[in-house]
């Protein structure tokens, strides 16, 4: 802890003083990002929480309102099911994608609207194997499961 400021000390000179010190010991010496330019979105307007947003994105975190999340989690879901290694897998990524947007088409959070449907599962089922026999005619993969 720092020692406190002596009583009849300009608050300045006294400051002044407790860098000089830590200079001195080299406390500066190894700072993170030392001698490098600020990041580019110091240069935006100033906003109060731009250390949170940093640290989300440091992190690999983002802060999506419910409907774009699942959107996001729903286009993921889509390839993820593509890429799976059984119809079987394929039927239960996108049964249970669907079941998470159907309870957000009937009770809707508040911000931007959903814009997305269910999944039809054999339609997407019937993508992924002519995908499979796509990939297995390119000698890639072999037949499906």
């Amino acid at each position: 802890m720092t020692e406190r400021k002596p009583p009849g000390v300009d608050f300045e000179s006294w400051v002044d003083k407790q860098i000089r010190d830590a200079e001195a010991r080299g406390e500066f010496e190894r700072l993170p990002g030392a001698g490098k330019p600020l990041p580019a979105d110091m240069e935006s307007p100033y906003d109060e929480l731009w250390w949170v947003r940093r640290k989300l994105a440091r992190e690999g975190h983002s802060v999506l309102p419910p409907t774009l999340a699942l959107r996001k989690e729903a286009e993921d879901a889509l390839a993820a099911a593509y890429a799976a290694p059984s119809e079987r897998i394929v039927r239960k990524i996108i049964t249970d994608v669907n079941a998470k947007i159907r309870d957000m088409m009937f009770k809707p959070p508040p911000g931007p609207p959903l814009g997305k449907k269910p999944y039809d599962v054999e339609d997407v089922v019937r993508q992924w194997r002519e995908r499979r026999a796509g990939a297995a005619g390119d000698g890639q993969q072999g037949p499906p499961a």
